[in-house]
């Protein structure tokens, strides 16, 4: 009989487990634990004071497509914050792509892909330049990217011109971040991701016991795989019901598009972080960039890569907004776009001191963001008080990573 079958045994394990998270935490080391509280909390606030509107399949995936472009914006961020870096120019780094994008698309007749690729590699270019001065000239982060702040927001005024816009209007741009998947679709590729993460998982555990290495406990690995599996099989439950509000005139029901762009680049983003030496690197780096350095890593590349990867997250980010309200006008990633972005990375748990992040903290607290914004406005509240709400979530999240950090200095683990 295997070990795993002995009830003692998982029992055991079970006990070590939850030995070892608490141990974590009294370190402080509590990753995105405030985080998903604070965002049950929420859910469970808005489903008592708008149970008909805030539940309801409509309002759900309204949500997803709400979050999208600051989710991905903050998940191109993490690359930056895990270096100790910031970026203030990133949501008109996203504006500026969507508009050349616009452009090209537009006024010169060029198809989707193409289309995509330029802005992609506007935002690219943009990040690399910011990355040489950054991390070749030395100068401050934050001075660069407040000069890129202001000065992108004059170069689209100059393409776009001043109070005007660019219409999008083609169909598959437009579909990103408006339109659903077929429902057989969306279970498929839910299955298929379920499956993959099960069996990739079990392999690396597998290898790493094979090898004499630490490795996850199985019931720790059966526990994080039925919860993901219930999560992601619930979600594409829910978001194939049908939710259009005349349904004999037009159907809407099905995974909207953008979820699974914002999974895709979730699972890319984690992997290059957790399973490459590049990712190691980055996380050496903002640990103590000069402890990396004289490790052999080459500190300056690292800092411009980062940049790059951020630029091009930023341009997605600014092309789903711009699909989102079909056009792109000179306030595309502006207002509060940037702010809501860097939040949504602190609140899910990437810190502002570098060194601590995960791309899935982009997820989490953009859907903290997005549902304030949302649960307070079905409640009818000011944009006074959204704004209210948001900063003091906000401050406590940076208040529990100060607090954590303190904690791990205090055991030993920072």
């Amino acid at each position: 009989m295997s070990t795993t079958a002995n009830p003692d045994v998982v029992d055991n394990e079970a006990r070590g487990i939850v030995s070892d998270y608490l141990t974590k935490i009294r370190g402080g080391d509590v990753g995105a634990l405030p985080a998903i509280l604070g965002l049950l909390a929420l859910v469970a606030v808005f489903s008592v004071l708008r149970p008909g509107r805030f539940t309801g399949p409509f309002n759900f995936a309204n949500l997803i497509n709400q979050s999208s472009s600051i989710v991905v914006l903050a998940m191109g961020l993490i690359f930056v914050l895990l270096l100790g870096e910031i970026d203030l120019s990133a949501g008109y780094i996203g504006g500026t792509s969507a508009a050349v994008m616009g452009v090209v698309m537009t006024r010169h007749g060029w198809s989707a892909v193409p289309s995509l690729v330029v802005g992609i590699l506007v935002g690219a270019s943009l990040g690399a330049v910011i990355g040489i001065l950054v991390a070749r000239l030395g100068i401050p982060s934050f001075v660069v990217t407040l000069a890129f702040f202001l000065g992108l927001q004059g170069a689209m005024l100059v393409i776009i011109g001043e109070g005007g816009t660019i219409a999008y209007r083609n169909e598959t741009i437009l579909a990103l971040n408006n339109n659903a998947m077929p429902v057989w679709l969306g279970w498929t590729l839910a299955i298929v991701g379920v499956l993959a993460y099960a069996g990739l998982t079990w392999r690396t555990n597998a290898r790493r016991r094979a090898a004499g290495l630490h490795s996850q406990p199985t019931s720790l690995w059966a526990l994080k795989t039925g919860v993901l599996a219930a999560l992601v099989l619930a979600t594409v439950f829910y978001l194939s019901i049908e939710r259009g509000p005349n349904p004999t005139l037009k159907s809407i029901k099905g995974v909207p598009i953008v979820l699974a762009l914002v999974a895709g680049l979730l699972v890319v983003a984690t992997l290059a972080l957790t399973k490459t030496a590049w990712g190691r690197h980055v996380f050496a780096v903002g640990g103590n960039a000069e402890a990396a350095r004289r490790a052999g890593i080459n500190v300056a590349w690292i800092k411009l890569s980062c940049f790059i990867v951020n630029g091009a997250f930023a341009a997605l980010a600014g092309i789903l907004i711009a699909s989102r309200d079909n056009s792109v006008s000179p306030t595309t990633g502006g207002n509060t776009t940037l702010l809501f972005a860097v939040g949504a990375a602190v609140i899910g748990g990437t810190s502002l001191f570098g060194g601590k992040g995960r791309a899935v903290d982009a997820v989490i607290g953009g859907l903290v963001m997005t549902v304030i914004g949302n649960g307070m406005g079905l409640m009818q509240q000011s944009t006074g008080n959204i704004y209210m709400i948001t900063g003091l979530v906000l401050l406590i999240a940076a208040s529990v990573d100060a607090i954590s950090r303190r904690q791990a200095a205090a055991s030993g683990r920072a």
